[in-house]
């Protein structure tokens, strides 16, 4: 099988839909890779190094789409501009195209896909689930996104975005919002975070809170019990309470932040407006705003998509090409996400468009000419959807359900206090457990032996004795309730204790007794043992901190 890699058309798009290295992959899977003369030029990818990589330079276009069994792309289908044809009237009839189609967005596209009964899988439709997590483009683009985002903000921005204390006086650190925390907005948090800015990040969907705060910004919550987690891991549409709310943060923060990032989409549709005109007035003159929804209409009031201008002192970021900006690093990381769609299908030699396959069927938007988009959902989908939907009528009794709930909870645990009630007096008292003589035999052993010993030792015996059960109970207190973290400076007390021990030992070596002397040796030997392995542990982890 034969897959084609076409120069992209769209104006100002730097990306290709495979690499040198990302074709080598290919056919290792027993693909024939076409590439067109200079498809990958503008992401810095000779024709030469295709060519290394045993690919195939073609270089008419209406050859390569006609050849080509499978064509890999970037961006949808449009009209060429050197051809004059509609790529999809290039296509050949039958073939298979996968890539960006954004099918809820473009209804024309593809009735005419199905007009060449092509089979089309959409990168943008990839399901969001764990296995298919290799294959999500979306998610590979949107990081570089939020990145290049960043970089755009510190690029228009006239200050340092970290603080500085210099002998010219001092800098403060930018303050960065960042409005969304998907995949694009983590990215930019843990991007304006590295190079010092102060981040505050938003999302209606509490299930991100720790993850940005585990990037080091602060978490801006609203007192709402409202969640925004949508399908798929996606936001879903808001109150109108929560809206009103929202947007008086939006507002108030606006007057404190330098930078504001906004990348709040909602799939199949025109992207909510979260910072209005006002808000922007509001903003300090040098402050810059990125909208990275501008493609699909823009979060802020005053984006102009694809331009970047300056409204009374905002300068706002409205560019739709963040990942084509980044063009070599996202073509790789594109290429491989098409690679692994491919193996999923099986690769040339077991080649399957599996409509069982969770993964193909949610990409899958035409296959052979009808269209199969959007995907039909699983029963126990659609039986979730409706008992959330169920939960969602009953939420509205929230109050009264929750005082039930706890008074049942109250009655529950009366009953409980009484023992069940009537059935008290039915329970059986459960047996005492039998304790045999034989297991206070060794105990009683110990205390006839210390009686003994009492009786016939002397008086300085005992009073060691004594002294050695206290300081076993006293090193016993000292140690295990230590905690771990303090068990290095407690190598300085367990020497002190171990020094003690020696004068001791020595002490008893010259006693009368050859009992008291091998013990007075065997105290010695075990605590110079204990110094020293001390001091070598203390040494070790001093010269850990050494330069």
């Amino acid at each position: 099988m034969k897959v084609g890699i076409p120069k992209e058309v769209y104006p100002g798009e730097r990306r290709v839909a495979a690499t040198p290295d990302t074709a080598k992959r290919l056919i290792k899977l027993g693909f024939d890779v076409l590439v067109e003369s200079g498809a990958g030029a503008s992401a810095n990818f000779a024709d030469e190094a295709y060519m290394q990589a045993e690919c195939t330079i073609v270089s008419d276009a209406s050859t390569l789409w006609t050849e080509a069994d499978i064509v890999l792309k970037v961006r949808p289908p449009e009209m060429h501009p050197e051809i004059g044809k509609h790529e999809t009237q290039l296509l050949r009839e039958g073939g298979t195209q996968i890539g960006f189609i954004w099918p809820s967005q473009n209804p024309d596209l593809l009735d005419k896909l199905v007009a060449r009964k092509a089979t089309v899988l959409a990168m943008d439709a990839v399901p969001r689930i764990t296995r298919a997590q290799k294959m999500d483009a979306l998610s590979s683009m949107a990081n570089l996104a939020g990145y290049r985002a960043v970089i755009e903000a510190a690029n228009h921005f006239g200050r340092f975005f970290n603080g500085q204390i210099t002998a010219a006086g001092k800098v403060p650190p930018a303050k960065v919002l960042v409005i969304g925390a998907g995949v694009a907005g983590l990215a930019a948090i843990g991007t304006a975070r590295s190079l010092g800015a102060i981040v505050r990040g938003f999302d209606t969907r509490l299930v991100v809170k720790e993850q940005v705060e585990s990037l080091g910004a602060e978490f801006l919550e609203l007192n709402f019990a409202e969640d925004g987690t949508g399908e798929g891991g996606y936001a879903k549409v808001m109150s109108d309470e929560f809206i009103k709310a929202e947007m008086e943060l939006f507002a108030a923060q606006a007057q404190e932040v330098d930078i504001i990032i906004t990348t709040a989409l909602i799939p199949g549709k025109k992207a909510p407006v979260l910072v209005t005109q006002e808000m922007v007035e509001s903003m300090n003159e040098g402050s810059v705003i990125v909208d990275m929804a501008a493609e699909q209409g823009g979060n802020c009031a005053c984006t102009h998509p694809g331009e970047v201008y300056s409204y009374k002192g905002v300068t706002i970021v409205g560019l739709t090409d963040l990942p084509s900006r980044m063009a070599q690093q996202a073509s790789q990381l594109y290429g491989i996400n098409l690679y692994h769609i491919l193996e999923e299908m099986g690769g040339a030699k077991d080649y399957k468009v599996d409509r069982e396959n969770e993964v193909i069927r949610g990409a899958l938007v035409v296959h052979d000419g009808e269209i199969t988009w959007p995907p039909p959902k699983k029963a126990g989908e659609q039986g979730k959807q409706g008992e959330q939907g169920k939960q969602g009528e009953q939420g509205k009794q929230g109050k009264q359900g929750e005082q039930g709930k706890q008074g049942k909870q109250g009655k529950q645990g009366e009953q409980g206090s009484r023992g069940a009630g009537e059935d008290i007096e039915n329970i059986p008292a459960s047996p005492r457990p039998r304790v045999s003589a034989s297991s206070y035999l060794p105990w009683l052993l110990i205390g006839l032996a210390l009686v003994g010993i009492g009786i016939s030792a002397p008086a300085s015996f005992l009073s060691h004795l004594i002294v050695f059960v206290l300081a076993c109970f006293v090193g016993w207190q000292a140690i295990w309730n230590v905690k771990p973290a303090l068990h290095t400076p407690l190598m300085s007390v367990t020497n002190a204790i171990s020094g003690i021990i020696i004068i001791g030992g020595m002490l008893q070596i010259y006693g009368v007794s050859s009992l008291s002397t091998i013990l007075g040796a065997i105290a010695i030997l075990v605590g110079t043992i204990n110094i020293s392995g001390g001091f070598l542990v203390t040494q070790r982890m001093l010269r850990m901190f050494q330069k």
